[in-house]
This record gives structure tokens, sequence and C-alpha cells, in this order.
């Protein structure tokens, strides 16, 4: 199954191009299923039907589906309460009851998560197509599974489960009870689940769609957005270019928003697969609304991103890795060796990545950022280094 993650700054419409793009896939006689992540139901809106917490069918190959956070929040929290029943009563806590509990911050985001696991590993369908959050929430949002994954390891690392037998004696000796055997469970179930998450937005399959007007704010939030994505290794496949003006709208009153959208198409198109979709003068309302915007299709053979190190021993003595970060900027650049880890940050964002298994027995001998392209150059180190060594 193919998955489109399809995500715009606030406002540009990337639920109704969702929509339409679930829509014109659905009639090609693909199998199709919309996720909605918003609270609010646009996408129902969008599609001039209703859409909830169970798949609904909108049209011929199209089903639906807006997971509800609150829910799947609360079997959670009766699920852990039921687990650390032991804890809780010593502790003198009273348990909460369904109805009163309320969704915590971040409970959408991992409700979302779950949804795009199940969806993506179902076999009901041939086309995942995700509207995410608007920037900049969708680009925190893919990269939780990594990170949630990474915290899990440090704070209940897995190999400490093999010590069972020792940790009666361990807590005597500290003097404080050792974690349970369900904590480590629940640790590894929880991992189990993010690494599912984390291999659907890894999947060379899956792509990303950029949604936004043509305009100084729609150009600022792509840039920022393609270099997001290009740090979680992914690209855009496609840059909808929404609401745009008619040739008939110069020489009106909306010559200047009509002039500043040709601009903007124009700087697009030297860097991107730029789609127009015309403005319909109305929200889109409805299927034959939905059909008129005309997306483009899904391509079936997608550009996956790559990082790949180029071996320059014979050359200069180093192994280079390549990392396509499209609008960097030098000065916002900073990376930092840690381990087994490299810590690269790009402007605002931010990601700790796990080095090659070649460049974990190297040294960093410098970096380089030229045309869009973080070039990183290791040197073997000796004393790991095979017939280097002394």
């Amino acid at each position: 199954m193919r998955t489109l993650l399809i995500t715009g700054p606030g406002g540009s419409g990337r639920t109704s191009v969702a929509a339409a793009t679930g829509l014109a896939a659905a009639r090609t006689g693909a199998r199709v299923l919309v996720l909605g992540a918003d609270r609010a139901d646009t996408l129902g809106a969008a599609l001039g039907t209703v859409t909830g917490p169970t798949p609904t069918e909108a049209a011929e190959n199209l089903t639906v589906w807006r997971p509800d956070a609150g829910a799947r929040f609360r079997e959670d929290l009766t699920a852990f309460q039921s687990r650390a029943r032991t804890v809780l009563d010593l502790l003198g806590a009273s348990r909460l009851d369904a109805e009163e509990v309320t969704p915590l911050p971040g409970a959408e985001e991992l409700s979302v998560l779950r949804a795009l696991r199940d969806a993506a590993l179902s076999e009901r369908y041939d086309l995942l197509v995700v509207d995410l959050p608007p920037l900049p929430q969708a680009l925190a949002l893919l990269a939780l599974p990594e990170e949630l994954r990474r915290y899990l390891r440090r704070l209940l690392p897995p190999e400490r489960q093999a010590a069972r037998a020792l940790r009666p004696v361990l807590g005597r000796l500290a003097g404080v009870p050792m974690p349970a055997d369900w904590l480590y469970e629940t640790a590894a179930r929880w991992d189990l689940e993010l690494a599912a998450v984390e291999a659907v937005v890894a999947d060379r399959g899956t792509t990303v769609r950029l949604v936004a007007e043509p305009g100084p704010a729609g150009d600022d939030a792509v840039r920022s957005a393609a270099l997001g994505l290009a740090l979680r290794g992914l690209r855009p496949e496609t840059l909808i270019a929404n609401r745009v003006l008619p040739e008939s709208a110069d020489g009106t009153w909306l010559a200047g928003p009509f002039a500043q959208q040709r601009k903007t198409l124009a700087d697009w198109a030297e860097e991107y697969d730029v789609h127009t979709v015309p403005h319909l003068g109305r929200d889109p309302r409805g299927t034959d609304d939905l059909a008129a915007l005309a997306p483009p299709g899904v391509n079936p053979a997608p550009r996956p991103v790559e990082w790949p190190v180029t071996d320059r021993l014979a050359e200069d003595g180093t192994l280079v890795w390549r990392l396509p970060l499209p609008g960097a900027v030098r000065d916002d650049l900073d990376l930092v060796r840690r381990g087994d880890e490299l810590v690269v940050t790009a402007g605002p964002f931010h990601r700790i990545v796990a080095l090659p298994s070649a460049l974990r027995r190297c040294t960093v001998a410098g970096a380089a950022l030229t045309d869009g392209e973080l070039c990183v150059r290791f040197a073997p180190d000796p004393a790991l280094w095979p017939g280097t060594g002394r």
C-alpha cells in the first residue's frame, strides 16, 4: 500500500486537497482511505459527509476516518491504572474513572500515529492519504516516533531486563524498589508500536505533498518545511499551489495578488514539481467541487531520499556522508558527534541520527555545506579501522 502525507500552512486548503486527492484516486478504481487529523470535521465538510471515529464510506472505493483521541486516551489510561494497581494502592492514589478523563496535550498526535500505523498495516486499501496537521505541527508529529523510541531506550534500556533475577537483591541493596516486569513489558510494547509507525514514515513508498498558496507567506512556509522534511529523510513529491487566480484576474482589482502569485510560482518551478489548483471563488464543498480541483495522480515510482556514504579513501583518506538539506544556511547549522550518533541542527530543526556502521569506526574530519548538501567527512580511526592500526 502506498502512503501519501499531505500538509501545508494553516489555512492553505490542505484538507480540501487531501480529500480531492483521495476522491480522484478512488475514481480510478483504487481502494482509498483518507485519514483526518483535525479535531473539527473539516474533512467531512469538504466531502459533504460526516466523518468520525468509525471509518465511513464517502464514495465508491473511498473511506474516510477521523480517530477519536479522547476515547483512545481513556482506554490507555484505564489499562495503565489496571497494570499499576499495586503501586497506586501503595501510594494511596485514587483512581480516575473513564468519564472524568480528558485528553492531555500530545494525546491527539499519538492517536493520529496509531491510526496511521493501523491503516498502513491493513490490507484493505491500496492508498492511504493522510491529512496531517498544519505546519509546523506536522513536522513535529513525523519526528515523534523516533524521538519517543530514543527516550524509551535511554530510560528503560531493554538489556536491563536480563537482570530480572537480581532485582530483589538490587532493590534491597539500593533501598528502593526496582522497576517491575510490567514496566519493561509496557515499554517494549510501546517501542514496537512506535517502530511500526516509524517504518511507515520511512518506507520508500511513502511520499509527502505540500499545499500552499503562492505568495510571500506561502513561500516562507514551503522553504522551512522542505528543510524540516529533508532532515527527516523526506522530500516533497509535489508542491500543490492552491487557490491560483485565473489569467482573467490580471488587469482587475486582483492584479496585485495575481502578479504576486505568478512570481512565486516561477520561483517554485525552479526547485519543485509544482501543480496548480484553481481558485473556485468559494471553499470546496462536495464531490463536484473536489473533482474541479483536479489534483495530480499519485506517482507510481517515488524517488526516495538517499543519505549515501562516498568512499574517498584512495583520494584523501576520508569517507563522506552526504545529507541533502535544501534551504539550509551555514550559520544556522550545527553538528555534534556523540558516540555512535550525530546531532544535527538545521535552523529550528533538530535530529539525532545513528551513524552508518562504517562511520562508527571513524572520527569527524570536517564538514561543508554546498548547494544544499551537507557533506560530513570522516577519517578512519587507526585503532578501530582494519589494516590501519599498529
